[in-house]
């Protein structure tokens, strides 16, 4: 496109009797059709003007004034200064009137006389290149300093004489990570998502995941999404790229997995891999579960499906429900138990994500030494936590488990 647009940089010397330094400004891309009314209300958009009756008026360099038409009928009948003609600052164009270059003054209310000194660039420019729109209006594209109140005014009741409120000893929570809490927005119902995972209902899926917190169970929302893009895709498509995101923000086990399976699922191509419909938690439970009971299990490569080491066994479930690993090998993948350690790494990181300081300190010391779990677990249901623990725990897991298949070239289907 060609540039036909002026740059018009505008800066705000001072109003109300007081002289501003530095003077703040804002530089406009301006187009052919724009007239000075548009170009007055976009500069008072842009300072921050919240009260509009007043009065708008330009100066050109030559002396010519561009206000409205009554103020200006009044101005050429003064019997005061030089006879004056002025334009009507609804129809006259900006571009027509003014060339590369040419300075020129805005005033807004007359009465505190907020005055602004204008210049027209000696380039023209393309709106698309300066803003990446073509608009109706006049925009700014470029910006500095700080913008004065209208009226002078610092907080909402000010009067002109009172004291200025004391400042809050704390910052304000949305100034904070914690903003907004719990409270404020909606746990998400995970017994929910998992009946509507398992109904393969996407409607309800999404209905469960929209607006709730679901940043410590990505892992859970995640094995829903590939139903409901299959499903409802249109809905589901802006979720999808939501939790690929955020997974890809987070970066624990097994997020960049699943961000990369979702990824795949929306520009609709295979999964690389061997793809198998595995139940992560029944996986999960058998890679952390407590060694002293059993060493691990098989994953069904065919099936998806989870077995304890019990489950080899003939004694212990019947000749004809125990499984044969040693008749075809290349079906079962070992599973081996990883132990307490990553158990006590989730307490950690469980923790570490309270922002009440004092809890915070509370569940550290519990971890710590002989007994954490039972000492971490009383603590968690002291404090109300038990089911935000049981969402952050199942999410991590879920996460090991998916790295694992990963790491041995299996995809969840």
């Amino acid at each position: 496109m060609a540039r036909t647009w002026l740059s018009v940089t505008v800066e705000l010397l001072g109003g109300r009797g007081e002289e501003l330094w530095p003077w703040p400004g804002r530089v406009f891309a301006v187009g052919p059709s724009h007239t000075f009314m548009v170009l007055a209300n976009a500069i008072n958009d842009a300072f921050a003007r919240w009260d509009r009756s007043h009065l708008s008026m330009f100066t050109l360099a030559d002396g010519r004034v561009i206000t409205d038409e009554e103020t200006g009928a009044e101005m050429a009948g003064s019997v005061g200064g030089p006879i004056i003609a002025p334009i009507d600052i609804a129809a006259a164009k900006v571009v027509r009137t003014l060339e590369p270059g040419a300075e020129f003054q805005f005033t807004f209310d007359l009465g505190d006389a907020w005055t602004h000194r204008c210049v027209v660039g000696e380039v023209k420019v393309d709106p698309l290149e300066v803003l990446g729109i073509r608009p109706d209006v006049p925009l700014p594209y470029w910006g500095w300093g700080t913008i004065p109140d209208q009226y002078g005014r610092r907080w909402a009741t000010d009067d002109g004489q009172s004291w200025a409120p004391g400042k809050p000893s704390r910052p304000h929570p949305m100034l904070l990570p914690a903003w907004p809490g719990q409270v404020q927005v909606p746990a998400l119902d995970l017994s929910g998502l998992r009946e509507a995972i398992a109904a393969a209902d996407a409607a309800r899926f999404l209905a469960v995941v929209t607006g709730c917190d679901v940043d410590d169970a990505l892992q859970q929302v995640g094995a829903g999404i590939p139903m409901a893009l299959e499903h409802r895709r249109q809905k589901a498509e802006p979720v999808a790229m939501s939790v690929i995101n955020r997974l890809t923000w987070r970066g624990g086990a097994g997020d960049r997995v699943l961000a990369e399976d979702l990824l795949a699922g929306l520009r609709r191509v295979p999964l690389t891999g061997q793809v198998v419909p595995v139940d992560l938690d029944m996986l999960s439970t058998v890679l952390e579960g407590d060694p002293d009971i059993s060493s691990g299990g098989y994953l069904d490569l065919r099936t998806g499906q989870v077995y304890d080491d019990s489950a080899t066994d003939p004694m212990m479930v019947g000749e004809e429900a125990a499984i044969d690993v040693a008749e075809e090998p290349d079906r079962w993948l070992r599973l081996d138990r990883t132990g307490s350690r990553n158990g006590w790494l989730d307490m950690a990181a469980f923790a570490e994500r309270q922002h009440d300081a004092p809890l915070r300190e509370r569940l550290e010391q519990a971890i710590e030494g002989k007994g954490a779990f039972c000492r971490f677990r009383d603590l968690v249901q002291a404090e109300n936590l038990s089911e935000q623990w049981d969402v952050f725990s199942t999410d991590r897991q879920m996460g090991r488990a998916r790295e694992f298949l990963a790491d041995n070239g299996i995809r969840v289907g």
